[in-house]
């Protein structure tokens, strides 16, 4: 049996690995870095935070979904810089662990990581496609969309050839079930462009290669100052962030696909940091659990954390022996392969089915997107959560005005006769809902001054400052023209002012 094991984590390792090499490269050269640098965050994801507790069968590694948040950064910043940013997140996910917040992530609206993951693969997508064609991509996320009106004129038709061909043989793959289990399509598709490249000599860019040791670049003790500076923070944060969402939401994906032990998620997060100061260490891109590659090694049989340790050996072993492999890829076959998993960011199908039962929902997803396109992945994050909390806020938010006659049935604005008139107010009272208590409470202007009206809020569940006040002023109102002595009730002054029960 042990034998067995053995064999199926081997076996899984070697699919793993192969479905690892083209992303990790492509992913560096998206990001903007030397693309050796995705190779080292991949040998980390594998050897540390392979070998450390949380999900055993959960496969870590640079992902498509940070892309753009490190594009951006190392930009802003420079390369240098890269190092101290992913090691600063790595300890903050330690730190979130240590505290054992992990399971909290599972709280953030699904409709939120659905909307970050759309708006990072509609901005990753609209720049790769410039990578199609060897063009510079403009600098802003509007610029590029902006730009894609002219790109046809200034491709260059064989870089576009041999990125098309790319995605052509990515959507082909797919369909060919036997083949997938056999190779992943994305080496067969990157493999087949680099040998036509190679073998007819195309005049298209290709992957610079400087050698494992010349790219790693460990961070000086002066990079560390740039903490103090308050976009460096944002950045860092962000990371953390983001790529703990997005490795525990991958966590809880992977927990479906098998019957094996479930993930801890404490443990997961600081595995995760561990292995991000690690790579901050050497200067490589941030890692994240990727569910394309755990699915690929439970697909592949893997019942071990084996399997994921194994990978990044072999990735390790190729960066070694044969790096220069890496010089015969083209660029734009690396651009389609990205434009492909950008394109699977964006959850058309969830959008549908949200659509027909969670109309709000998709509102959040498409703001949340749309603002990252628009802004910056902070910038759509933070509105999203702002959304998510304040769609939440308004649903529970309800409050009903019920008029009625004492020791009759408690209704409509009826109640004209001669007994008590009795006011309940019932649900979640919040300044939201403040309109339409104070249109509610205006109606009831028209009854008699002197009649005697209860003012009830037992059913009350929740009420705050602003409709506290409204309350209090319309019970004023009726004191001061009580005339032949209305009496609110003890209800009137007893409920204003806190939480009914």
């Amino acid at each position: 049996m042990r034998l067995g094991v053995r064999k199926a984590d081997l076996f899984a390792s070697l699919v793993v690995f192969l479905v690892s090499l083209p992303l990790c490269v492509g992913v560096a050269v998206a990001s903007g870095v030397p693309a050796e640098l995705g190779l080292v965050t991949g040998i980390v994801g594998g050897l540390v935070a392979g070998a450390l507790p949380g999900s055993s069968l959960q496969v870590s590694g640079p992902a498509a979904g940070l892309t753009v948040l490190v594009y951006e950064a190392v930009r802003a910043y420079g390369l240098e810089v890269l190092g101290v940013l992913v090691f600063a997140a790595g300890v903050v996910q330690v730190g979130l662990g240590a505290l054992r917040l992990g399971r909290w992530f599972r709280a953030v609206s699904v409709a939120v990581v659905q909307g970050m993951l759309a708006g990072i693969g509609i901005v990753l997508v609209a720049g790769q496609v410039y990578a199609l064609g060897d063009v510079s991509a403009p600098a802003s996320a509007l610029g590029k969309l902006g730009g894609l009106v002219s790109l046809p004129g200034d491709a260059d038709p064989v870089a576009l050839a041999v990125g098309g061909a790319t995605i052509a043989v990515l959507l082909v793959w797919r369909r060919w079930a036997w083949g997938t289990r056999l190779v992943p399509g994305a080496l067969v598709a990157v493999a087949l462009a680099a040998g036509v490249t190679w073998g007819f000599d195309l005049d298209v860019r290709r992957v610079e290669v400087r050698g494992l040791l010349a790219a790693v670049r460990v961070p000086e003790a002066a990079d560390f100052g740039r903490l103090v500076d308050a976009g460096v923070i944002g950045t860092v944060v962000a990371f953390a962030l983001i790529a703990s969402a997005e490795s525990l939401f991958s966590a809880a994906a992977v927990d479906r696909l098998h019957q094996g032990a479930r993930t801890d998620y404490d443990r997961e997060l600081v595995a995760q940091g561990v292995g991000n100061a690690v790579c901050g260490v050497l200067g490589a891109l941030p890692m994240t659990a990727v569910i394309v590659r755990s699915a690929a090694n439970i697909g592949a049989g893997a019942r071990t954390k084996v399997s994921r340790v194994l990978h990044g050996l072999w990735l390790l072993g190729f960066a070694v022996v044969v790096p220069g492999v890496l010089g015969v890829i083209p660029v734009a076959a690396l651009a389609g392969l990205l434009v492909y998993a950008g394109c699977r960011l964006v959850p058309v199908r969830e959008v549908g089915v949200l659509w027909r039962g969670h109309r709000g929902e998709v509102v959040v997803l498409v703001v949340t997107a749309g603002a990252i396109v628009v802004g910056n992945l902070i910038v759509g994050v933070v509105v999203g959560l702002a959304l998510a909390v304040g769609k939440v806020a308004w649903e529970i938010s309800h409050v009903h005005v019920e008029v009625g006659e004492q020791g009759g049935g408690v209704g409509g604005h009826g109640g004209c006769g001669g007994g008590v008139v009795v006011v309940r107010v019932v649900g979640h009272a919040t300044f939201l809902r403040l309109p339409k208590l104070l249109d509610a409470l205006e109606s009831l202007e028209e009854l008699p001054r002197g009649r005697e009206v209860r003012l009830e809020l037992g059913g009350l569940r929740h009420v705050d400052h602003a409709c506290a006040a409204a309350l209090e002023g319309w019970v004023a109102g009726r004191e001061r023209g009580r005339g032949s002595g209305v009496d609110e009730g003890a209800g009137a002054g007893a409920g204003v002012g806190g939480s009914g029960g």
